[in-house]
């Protein structure tokens, strides 16, 4: 079965690619993934993508289609594979759909405001790799607000250290984070609606990981 899974950032696909690897035995393709293998490899398409990437660049959807193309012909895609952040574009959908045929795609849905938390409330304890989350659990029992309420700071419940967040997971970052998400994917999802009424289906990310998967494996059967 040869599937492509989609989610805005902290949808949960991370967890579901795992669930899906263990169900159907099938390889998870990531895009990322190959792109650093190709570049480490130094192969003839890695080189081509590194001098991209090195300047700061897309690589092409051209350059994409041909390492996901490769990548599908292996022998240990024979019964299928997951693919996870491919296609980002309308042109590599279509490309793809010259080379292969996709059985489902499915959608993990959550609203923005969700999505947004999960990213935006994450902070670490670096030294020991301890994460938190200011909206859900595990909270940190310690953190400073300003006037308003907001977190200005939070702390490690066993050392009272402070904790730290990324850079990507700042509120001004998870915004554009987002707002390319909905530009680069809501448009990939109606091609794939058109294509046919069962293609793509779209699952409800705001379960538990279990009712998740429960609601993606009852969509494949």
């Amino acid at each position: 079965m040869n599937i492509i899974l989609m989610g805005m950032p902290a949808s949960g696909k991370g967890t579901q690619s795992k669930y899906l690897i263990e169900h159907l035995k099938i390889p998870h393709i990531s895009t990322g993934d190959i792109l650093r293998s190709n570049v480490n490899e130094k192969t003839p398409l890695g080189i081509k993508a590194k001098a991209y990437m090195d300047k700061g660049s897309l690589v092409p959807d051209e350059l994409m289609v041909d390492l996901i193309k490769q990548r599908i012909t292996q022998p240990d895609c024979r019964d299928g594979y997951i693919l996870d952040g491919f296609p980002r574009t309308i042109p590599q959908a279509k490309a793809l759909d010259e080379v292969t045929s996709i059985d489902k795609v499915i959608s993990i849905e959550v609203p923005d405001e969700v999505a947004f938390k999960r990213i935006a409330g994450r902070y670490t304890h670096e030294p020991s790799g301890r994460s938190y989350n200011i909206y859900f659990t595990p909270r940190p029992k310690k953190m400073d607000l300003d006037p308003e309420g907001n977190v200005v700071a939070a702390y490690d419940d066993q050392t009272g250290e402070q904790l730290v967040q990324r850079k990507d997971d700042t509120p001004a970052a998870v915004e554009v984070r987002l707002k390319s998400y909905h530009e680069l994917t809501e448009p990939i999802k109606a091609y794939y609606r058109q294509k046919g009424p069962h293609l793509l289906v779209e699952i409800d990310g705001t379960k538990t990981p279990e009712e998740v998967f429960a609601s993606i494996k009852a969509v494949l059967s």
